[in-house]
């Protein structure tokens, strides 16, 4: 399951990332779901169906810095245009090593397919698993090319209590290997949960939804 990206990746965290020279690179996407751009430092990744040769000419036609074209509104305008596809916003990418031993925290399998925040999930990852605690959730499910991804909620009236970061290091307690987090960047809570709980920030990202995906519920990665 689009073996490049994956490996493009895998490496990143670990820490090795693309050769900061300013290029991208354009590969085909991992499967019929996932399209978007990633950007590392000074390199970006755009994994499309779409030509090669109309993603380099494009971004070649814009007047701006070239470290930034392929997050530049104007070309991600045009490759939703072109691909049909819709957007929600770019996200930070934050990835997180799994930790032995038990959560820190009690948690409870969902087994309800229609639980809210599962149903959410599924229209973007695949092996969607969902526990509850008091107080919020924790999903997990493999996202772009087969990572495995994570995101929370957290109820309102138990907010700003620590209760996402325990949630956020549980889910590395859950996992045994590699986690990724998509978070908002203006969404500063959520990002500094995740950072408090060991993920590190790697780039930015931004996915290209069908439109037949589900466009509300998105909390918190």
């Amino acid at each position: 399951m689009g073996r490049p990206l994956r490996d493009i990746l895998d490496a990143a965290a670990r820490g090795v990332f693309p050769p900061a020279d300013g290029r991208t690179t354009v590969l085909p996407q991992p499967c019929d779901r996932d399209a978007g751009v990633l950007s590392f430092t000074a390199h970006s990744v755009v994994f499309t169906d779409e030509d090669p040769r109309w993603v380099r000419d494009t971004l070649a036609a814009l007047d701006c810095d070239r470290l930034a074209a392929t997050m530049n509104p104007r070309f991600l305008a045009a490759l939703m245009d072109r691909t049909g596809r819709g957007c929600e916003t770019v996200d930070a990418v934050l990835v997180g090593s799994p930790l032995p031993g038990e959560p820190p925290l009690a948690l409870k399998e969902i087994e309800d397919p229609h639980h809210p925040r599962a149903a959410y999930a599924r229209a973007r990852r695949d092996d969607v698993r969902a526990w509850t605690a008091d107080g919020g959730v924790v999903v997990t499910g493999r996202g772009v090319a087969g990572r495995l991804e994570v995101s929370v909620e957290v109820d309102e009236d138990v907010r700003e209590r620590g209760l996402g970061r325990l949630l956020v290091t549980a889910a590395r307690h859950l996992a045994d290997e590699p986690l990724w987090a998509q978070v908002t960047p203006g969404n500063a809570r959520s990002l500094r949960a995740f950072q408090s709980a060991g993920y590190r920030p790697v780039g930015a990202e931004l996915l290209l939804r069908r439109p037949d995906a589900a466009t509300t519920g998105r909390v918190g990665g």
